[in-house]
């Protein structure tokens, strides 16, 4: 790292190209039908298009619509094609990137939660001020 480089540019830089890198996951997720595409894929391996198709109740065209999506999000990898055949594959890495993002929000928020909780308890073993009326 350059010496005239804020360090916290850098963590700022990485929490948001991480954030980015989720938000792809989560956008390619929101659909059903890529989720049962990404779903049949890690269930039952490597797959073309017309393997997709014939297991799933959409056409051929709407499965490589999904795929080129779900490529596109980083969560499938195309093989080398064979002929024209084209396999498609899994590519873990996106998902668990969107989960360590995941749990270092999940921790931030815990450690807010406990710092509230422990201002709270001090506040409760302090005897309360009494106020005279006038």
């Amino acid at each position: 790292m350059r010496p005239d480089r804020d360090p916290d540019d850098a963590a700022t830089a990485e929490r948001s190209s991480s954030e980015a890198a989720a938000v792809a996951v989560f956008a390619a997720l929101t659909d059903p039908i890529r989720r049962s595409v990404l779903d049949t894929l890690a269930r039952r391996g490597p797959a073309t298009v017309s393997e997709l198709a014939s297991r799933l109740p959409i056409t051929r065209q709407a499965v490589a619509k999904h795929l080129a999506q779900l490529v596109e999000a980083g969560l499938l990898r195309a093989d080398e094609p064979d002929g024209r055949r084209v396999r498609y594959r899994v590519d873990p890495a996106p998902v668990q990137a969107a989960l360590r993002w995941l749990t270092a929000l999940a921790t931030e928020w815990d450690d807010r939660f406990d710092a509230l909780r422990r201002h709270l308890e001090q506040a409760a073993d302090q005897p309360a001020e009494r106020v005279e009326e006038p």
